[in-house]
C-alpha cells in the first residue's frame, strides 16, 4: 500500500510540474490560495474563533514553508500577464528586491516550522510567536508586489 502511495504521489508531482512549466500564474495563485487558508486558520486560533490545535497549527506552518519554498520560481519572465494575474510589474521591474523579499518568506517560514517542531507549537503562545514573522511577510510583500484592486 505504501508504493502505491509513493507511486501516486510521485505521478502527481510530475503532472504539477508539467503544469507549472505550462502555466505558472495558476500555480502561483494556487499557493497564494492554500497561504491564505493557512493564514486564516492562524488567524482564527490567534483570535480564539478557533480552539488551539498543535498539529492544525502545524499544518497552517508546513504549508507557508512548503510555498515559501516554490513561490519564487512561478515569476518567470512572461507570466506578467493574463490569467487574472495581480503580480505588480515591479516583481520584473525590480527582480533583486522581490527575490530579497522570497528570500525572507522563506527564513521566516523555515524558522517557524524549525520552532514548531514534530507535535507543532506547544501552545498557542508558541505558535503566535512561530507564525506572526511568517504572517508579516504576507503584508508586506503584497504592498510592493501585488496589484491592488
Amino acid at each position: 500500500m505504501k508504493k502505491v502511495v509513493l507511486s501516486f504521489a510521485a505521478v502527481l508531482l510530475s503532472t504539477a510540474a508539467v503544469t507549472a512549466a505550462d502555466d505558472p500564474i495558476s500555480v502561483r495563485k494556487a499557493l497564494m490560495q492554500a497561504n491564505a487558508a493557512a493564514a486564516a486558520v492562524s488567524g482564527a486560533m490567534m483570535k480564539g474563533e478557533l480552539e488551539y490545535n498543535p498539529a492544525v497549527a502545524r499544518a497552517a506552518i508546513a504549508n507557508f514553508n512548503a510555498s515559501a519554498m516554490a513561490l519564487g520560481d512561478f515569476f518567470p519572465e512572461g507570466s506578467q500577464t493574463g490569467g487574472n494575474t495581480t503580480a505588480a510589474p515591479a516583481i520584473w521591474e525590480n527582480p533583486e528586491a522581490f527575490q530579497q523579499a522570497v528570500a525572507k518568506f522563506q527564513t521566516d517560514a523555515a524558522a517557524a516550522m524549525q520552532a514548531a517542531g514534530r507535535q507543532g507549537p506547544a501552545d498557542l503562545a508558541a505558535f503566535q510567536a512561530a507564525v506572526t514573522p511568517v504572517l508579516s511577510n504576507c503584508s508586506s510583500c503584497h504592498e510592493d508586489f501585488r496589484v491592488q484592486n
